[in-house]
């Protein structure tokens, strides 16, 4: 009977504790991010051979968040003005979001410029 009793009591206070949740305002959700992807066909000097790269960038009305250059997530990023720094591999990389310009440099062996779009 005393375990019976117990039972019930934890039931009713799950029962209790799940309508009062249901009472409660939902909180607030962190900011919705939002992503826009560019395409840069760049060309890289001295072969003289055009690559497209696409670099995804995710952003909240706060600040970037993420980029992903080819699909492959970078380490690390820096934001100077309206240009993205960042480094895959042995290329360091500048994206000028607002000139939508591309430019890299493979540590003085091969340098890369071009145009980017929105994809």
């Amino acid at each position: 009977m005393k375990a019976a009793l117990i039972v019930v009591a934890c039931m009713a206070a799950a029962l209790s504790s799940a309508a009062s949740a249901q009472n409660k305002p939902p909180a607030k959700s962190a900011p919705k991010a939002t992503e826009v992807t560019l395409v840069c066909e760049a060309v890289y000097m001295p072969a003289r051979t055009t690559w497209t790269r696409t670099v995804s960038i995710g952003y909240d009305k706060k600040r970037v968040r993420s980029v992903q250059i080819d699909g492959v997530p970078v380490y690390t990023f820096a934001i100077q003005d309206t240009v993205i720094l960042t480094a895959v591999d042995n290329e360091r990389i500048q994206i000028d979001t607002a000139a939508q310009t591309w430019s890299s440099d493979f540590r003085g062996q091969a340098t890369a410029m071009g145009r980017c779009e929105r994809g």
